[in-house]
C-alpha cells in the first residue's frame, strides 16, 4: 500500500481504468489470470465455451462501462472529492470497531457450529442463540473494509495502519479454514479485498501480485489441513482428488456446457428475497435455509448434504441462460457507475455498497442468487453502523463549531485589545 491516502494508490493510469471498467476487470481478472490459462494447458476441450461464456458477461458489462465513460472525472478530482466525503473525524474509529466485532462473531460463529462442513453435511443450522446473533452482522467483514479504505481515502488513517487491519481480517479467514475445514470463503476474501483495493486505488499492484503468488504457495497445505479437519470430523475425503485436481476450476464450469439452459430448477421469488433480506432468521426461526448449490447437486444426481457450484457466472448461464448473463453484468455495471462516478466521489455509504456488492454477486467464485439475497441482508445489517456515523459527525460538529467559535471569540478580544488606547488595552488583556 502507498504511504500517502486516497490519490490512488495504485498509480494514476492504473487507477483510472479500474474505476472507468471495474466489473469488467473483475470478471475478467480470474479467468485471464488463473482459469482459462489452466483450461489451456490441460487442454480443456471445452475451452471455446468457456471463452465465449466469459465473452457474454463482457458484453454486458463493457457496453455500459464505455457509455459511462463521459461521467469519468480527472485524477484530481477524484482525490480531493474522496477525501472531503470521506473526512468523517470517526470513521477509522467506527471501521476499527466494525472489524472487532466482526472478528469475534466470525470466530464465534464457527465455535457454534455455522458455516462449517459439518452443519452442511448435516443439513441442519446450528440450535445455539449465538449462531443467529452472530449471522446478524455476517456482512461486517465487507463493512469493515469499505470503511477502512474510506478512513485512508479521507486522511484519516495511514495505509500502513489500515493494512494491518486489513491483514488481521484477512489472518481470521485462514483461521476460519481451521475452524469450519472449508477454504473457499479465504480465497473469497482475498479476491473480494484485492477488487476492492485496486478500484479505491489504496493497493498496489504489486502487492495483489504477491498476495497471489503467496495463495498459490499456500494453497497445498491449506487443502491437507482442510482435508484433515473434515476426516477427523466424521466427514469423507475422495484420496483421489489431489490439491492439484482442485484448482480444475475450469471444468468445474465447463460441465454446464452439457446442459441445456435455462433449467428449470427452483429459484428464490421475491417474497423469498424480502423475507430473507430484510428479516433476521433470529426473529424468523423457522424458514427453511437456501441453498442453490443443494439444489444444483441434487439436479445432479447428488445427495442433498453436498453442495455444486459452476462459480458465479456459470450459475447465471445454467439458471437462467446467455442473455441472462449478459443483463446481469449490464446491470450490476450500471450500479458501480453510479456508486463509483455519479453525484461526486463515493463517500463511506457508497463504499459500503461496492464492498458488498464486489463480496457477492461480482464475486467470481460466489453462489448465484443467494448471494444477491446477501446482498440485502449486508445492507440492513450496516444500518446501526451508519446511524452511529452519521450521530457522531453531528456531535464532532457541534464541538468543533463550539471550538471555533471560541478561536473566532478570543480572536476578536484581541483585535479589540490592539484597536484600543494603551492603557484600556492593557487593562483589557489583563
Amino acid at each position: 500500500m502507498d504511504a500517502g491516502s486516497g490519490s490512488g494508490s495504485a498509480g494514476p493510469w492504473a487507477a483510472r481504468i479500474f474505476r472507468c471498467y471495474p466489473v469488467s476487470l473483475v470478471v475478467l481478472a480470474p479467468y485471464v489470470l488463473f482459469i482459462l490459462p489452466i483450461a489451456v494447458v490441460y487442454e480443456n476441450p471445452d475451452l471455446g465455451f468457456l471463452m465465449r461464456l466469459v465473452g457474454l458477461a463482457l458484453a454486458g458489462s463493457l457496453l455500459v462501462e464505455t457509455a459511462a465513460l463521459p461521467l469519468r472525472g480527472s485524477a484530481l478530482g477524484w482525490a480531493r472529492g474522496v477525501r472531503a466525503v470521506n473526512g468523517h473525524p470517526r470513521i477509522y474509529a467506527v471501521a476499527r470497531c466494525v472489524a472487532v466485532v466482526s472478528i469475534a462473531a466470525d470466530l464465534t460463529g464457527a465455535v457454534v457450529g455455522r458455516g462449517t462442513i459439518f452443519t452442511q453435511v448435516s443439513g441442519g443450522l446450528p440450535d445455539s442463540p449465538l449462531g443467529s446473533l452472530t449471522a446478524l452482522v455476517s456482512g461486517w467483514s465487507a463493512l469493515a473494509v469499505a470503511l477502512l479504505i474510506a478512513s485512508t481515502l479521507g486522511g484519516r488513517a495511514s495505509t500502513r495502519r489500515v493494512g494491518g487491519w486489513l491483514l488481521a481480517l484477512a489472518l481470521t479467514q485462514a483461521l476460519l479454514v481451521v475452524m469450519t475445514a472449508r477454504a473457499a470463503p479465504l480465497l473469497g476474501f482475498i479476491s473480494f479485498v484485492a477488487a476492492a483495493g485496486a478500484i479505491s486505488g489504496v493497493i498496489r499492484a504489486r502487492y495483489l501480485a504477491v498476495a497471489a503468488v503467496v495463495v498459490a504457495l499456500a494453497w497445498p497445505t491449506l487443502f491437507e489441513l482442510r482435508n484433515d479437519i473434515r476426516q477427523s470430523g466424521g466427514v469423507s475425503v475422495s484420496e483421489q482428488v489431489t490439491a492439484e485436481d482442485r484448482l480444475r476450476l475450469d471444468l468445474q464450469m465447463s460441465a454446464v456446457a452439457h446442459h441445456r439452459v435455462p433449467v428449470d430448477l427452483p429459484q428464490p421469488g421475491p417474497v423469498d428475497y424480502l423475507r430473507y433480506g430484510l428479516v433476521p432468521r433470529v426473529l424468523d426461526t423457522d424458514r427453511p435455509t437456501i441453498s442453490t448449490g443443494v439444489v444444483i447437486n441434487q439436479y445432479l444426481g447428488s445427495s442433498a448434504t453436498s453442495a455444486y457450484s459452476f462459480l458465479a457466472l456459470g450459475n447465471v448461464y445454467f439458471l437462467d441462460g446467455p442473455w441472462a448473463v449478459i443483463v446481469y453484468y449490464g446491470l450490476w455495471s450500471a450500479l458501480m457507475v453510479l456508486l463509483l462516478r455519479v453525484g461526486g466521489a463515493p463517500g463511506p455509504m457508497r463504499l459500503a455498497a461496492l464492498c458488498f456488492t464486489l463480496a457477492g454477486p461480482l464475486l467470481w467464485s460466489s453462489t448465484y442468487p443467494d448471494s444477491m439475497i446477501a446482498v440485502i441482508q449486508h445492507a440492513v445489517s450496516a444500518v446501526p453502523v451508519f446511524v452511529l456515523l452519521r450521530l457522531t459527525d453531528r456531535s464532532s460538529s457541534g464541538s468543533e463549531g463550539k471550538q471555533h467559535a471560541g478561536r473566532r471569540h478570543q480572536a476578536g478580544t484581541a483585535e479589540i485589545g490592539h484597536a484600543l488606547p494603551a492603557g484600556v488595552a492593557g487593562s483589557t488583556r489583563a
